[in-house]
């Protein structure tokens, strides 16, 4: 099993900026891919970024150039770095972790971004 922890969530202005961070714990020995989702209201869940354990970043086409996805792997940790957010970025964003080789994929509790002036 693998626990994350979310936080760095909050309310922004627009063209602000947050940084999110997710602590992985348990067997993460195990985990292959880290990424960020985010579901606003109304709206399905969505990929916004992810990285795998070799570092290559994979960006949603409405985030790129915005938001910089990075992986600590001496500290189980990845980050999401969101510049110039816009208030269409509102939404809960959740911490993901994958396990190619089990399939078995975890999610964190979700952080509130609220991007309003």
């Amino acid at each position: 099993q693998v626990q994350l922890v979310e936080s760095g969530g909050g309310l922004v202005q627009p063209g602000g900026s947050l940084k999110l961070s997710c602590a992985a714990s348990g067997s993460i020995f195990s985990i292959n891919v880290m990424g960020w989702y985010r579901q606003a209201p109304g709206k399905q869940r969505e990929l916004v970024a992810d990285i795998t354990s070799g570092g290559s970043g994979n960006y949603a086409d409405s985030v790129k150039g915005r938001f910089t996805i990075s992986r600590d792997n001496a500290k189980n940790t990845v980050y999401l770095q969101m510049n110039s957010l816009k208030p269409e970025d509102t939404a809960v964003y959740y911490c993901n972790a994958v396990d190619l080789g089990s399939q078995n994929v975890y999610w964190g509790q979700g952080t509130q971004v609220t991007v309003s002036s």
